[in-house]
């Protein structure tokens, strides 16, 4: 397999940003009761990663590396918004039932993530497939949790009706409760198939989080200027 579609399954397999990286999952479980409700909310942040990736990609070389975050939060801010209008403007269902989650794309991790791992180090094309392939993955992960949710909850698909379960649906799938237990099943599920090897860490900590260079960059900087500050305040005792 070529270059780009390494990268392409890299996000929709090996590297699935809800089911392998475990990223993303406040969206994933809160607009995850309908199928199509899924649908939607990964076309949306996958719009904003392509947008984000693309842009970030053309600016590396120009954004000081000191200011990249802010940048970053501009630029993520930015798309966000066109597609939060234009999903309101064009889809204002979709746009009622994702509610507040449709602009907090803005700060999802798995946007700030790939802009700072890929993006930021990589050609416009390959950061526009690493784009897509995050993108479908996140969309695929959420169409899962969603269908389970939906078929077992309200006995429906798509809003379609299935014979038998519509009129037998648990409804607790529907609730707050059901995403954590479908997540869950699938996670369980994607474990047995892969024999384990799904989820390659079992590193919870900093180390293990694609965002750690963000947190860490902005520690290392606050840690050096208080440093400094120490330094002029020890001086000027002297």
């Amino acid at each position: 397999m070529g270059k780009k579609t390494n990268i392409l399954l890299n996000g929709i397999i090996r590297e699935n940003p809800v089911l392998v990286l475990i990223l993303g999952i406040c969206p994933a479980l809160a607009v995850s009761t309908q199928a199509e409700n899924a649908v939607g909310m990964g076309l949306a942040t996958t719009f904003v990663l392509l947008g984000s990736n693309i842009a970030i990609s053309l600016l590396r070389r120009s954004i000081p590396d000191k200011v990249r975050i802010p940048c970053y939060i501009v630029l993520i801010a930015g798309f966000t918004t066109i597609v939060q209008m234009a999903v309101e403007a064009y889809a204002y269902g979709l746009y009622q039932a994702l509610g507040i989650f449709l602009p907090l794309i803005a700060v999802n991790c798995i946007v700030f993530a790939r802009a700072e791992m890929f993006a930021n180090k990589n050609k416009v094309l390959d950061s526009a497939v690493d784009a897509i392939g995050m993108g479908a993955g996140f969309t695929l992960a959420l169409v899962l949790i969603a269908s389970m949710r939906e078929i077992l909850g309200s006995g429906t698909w798509f809003g379609l009706k299935i014979p038998v379960l519509s009129d037998n649906s648990i409804e607790a799938f529907s609730l707050a409760p059901g995403g954590f237990v479908a997540f869950g099943l699938i996670i369980a599920i994607i474990n047995k198939v892969s024999k384990g090897k799904a989820i390659k860490k079992e590193d919870f900590s900093c180390s293990a989080c694609p965002s750690r260079f963000v947190c860490t960059s902005g520690k290392s900087e606050r840690t050096s200027s208080a440093n400094e500050n120490a330094g002029i305040a020890a001086q000027g005792a002297k």
